[in-house]
């Protein structure tokens, strides 16, 4: 079974982030792995801390090259970009946190946008779901409008209950980046195909077939409670259903999102018969 275009390139291999924390040579390894699978033209591109590029770049074997994505760890965002020609790397994108909550996240988007465009990089700005966040789209938006490859990224969960946007607020989030034809890709606790309640912590996710159904639903014209509704849903065949049309199309702006397993996203496509070997 080949993979559908509409899941192509759906998982960013985010193996060195919490909660898998991996090693990086384990994590180059399992990527290895991934790129020589069935299920290769699921896998973006292995994601990586600024601080440790230059590390991966020297455990690469003679002529490998690797498709990479950077992700800001604590450090300035100039010193962000000044590593990133190390030899068999090659940087799809470079992703940037722009504000905390409450933070007004315009002027270190404003600076993000300055360097993507200095260095020819393309980027997304972590933009927080908070105050601030409908005018940084539009900043985002009008950047992509003046030529530049930026899109904008979202956190769906985290260490706390009130990290976890409400389908209702992720619908509208949705709809947002929509309204402005901006792309996105999502992160943290995407765990699991379907939305479900984790038994350890209590907290519910997200399903990122639940968000599939989502932007297909908003991209053919569903109003936000329907595309709510969706989110909220915990029942396989229905969502199945709602995006078997679009198989074959391309998805519809959303990215994509950072996963530390692969094999448990892939599995569960499985079991759902999206993909097959």
């Amino acid at each position: 079974m080949s993979t559908p275009p509409l899941l192509l390139q759906l998982l960013d291999d985010a193996a060195v982030f919490p909660p898998g924390s991996a090693t990086l040579p384990d994590a180059l390894e399992s990527h290895r792995e991934y790129r020589a699978s069935w299920y290769a033209d699921l896998v973006g591109p292995l994601l990586v801390p600024a601080s440790q590029v230059k590390t991966l770049s020297g455990m690469l074997r003679p002529d490998e090259t690797i498709t990479v994505g950077v992700i800001a760890d604590g450090i300035a965002l100039g010193d962000l970009f000044r590593p990133l020609t190390p030899r068999g790397l090659v940087v799809r994108q470079v992703e940037a946190p722009v504000a905390r909550r409450g933070e007004d996240p315009q002027p270190t988007l404003r600076r993000l946008i300055e360097l993507l465009q200095r260095y020819a990089l393309s980027g997304f700005a972590e933009v927080p779901l908070a105050w601030g966040l409908l005018g940084a789209l539009d900043t985002i938006a009008e950047a992509r409008q003046s030529g530049l490859d930026i899109a904008a990224k979202f956190r769906t969960g985290g260490l706390a209950a009130e990290l976890f946007p409400t389908p209702q607020e992720l619908a509208a989030v949705i709809r947002a980046c929509f309204e402005r034809k901006l792309p996105f890709k999502l992160t943290a606790g995407l765990h699991s195909a379907i939305r479900h309640s984790d038994p350890e912590t209590g907290f519910t996710h997200h399903g990122f077939i639940n968000i599939l159904a989502a932007v297909c639903l908003t991209n053919d014209g569903a109003e936000t409670g329907e595309v709510a509704s969706v989110l909220a849903s915990t029942q396989p065949l229905t969502l199945i259903e709602a995006i078997r049309p679009f198989r074959n199309d391309p998805r519809p702006l959303w990215q994509g999102f950072g996963t530390c397993s692969i094999a448990e996203p892939v599995a569960d496509m499985q079991q759902l018969g999206l993909v097959g070997p």
